[in-house]
């Protein structure tokens, strides 16, 4: 939890993708996410986190369902969705908040 914490305190926007292994429409994120990451790693954090790994998380941010997008800016939720999303649409909300 206390990476989690530095990268929600950090000044830079941070996506958590919630995701259950072997879960077929997380697993077709992982390209979209890795082109997400190498375009714009530098300008947002990326944090994949592992539902069956850390209940305890899902549970704190109230994951109903995987995956899941929450994105922070200054430590706040400013947006979530959950499913399937293009790339387009992925990096056109994180680009509102760079």
């Amino acid at each position: 939890m206390n990476n989690l914490e530095t990268y929600l305190n950090d000044s830079k926007p941070t996506l958590i993708e919630a995701y259950t292994p072997g879960c077929q429409r997380c697993t077709r994120m992982e390209p979209i996410i890795a082109e997400l990451a190498a375009k714009k790693g530098d300008r947002v954090n990326i944090v994949p986190i592992n539902g069956k790994d850390n209940p305890d998380i899902i549970a704190m941010y109230h994951v109903r369902a995987c995956p899941a997008w929450i994105l922070f800016k200054d430590g706040q939720e400013v947006w979530r969705d959950y499913g399937e999303k293009p790339y387009s649409e992925l990096a056109d909300m994180v680009d509102r908040f760079i």
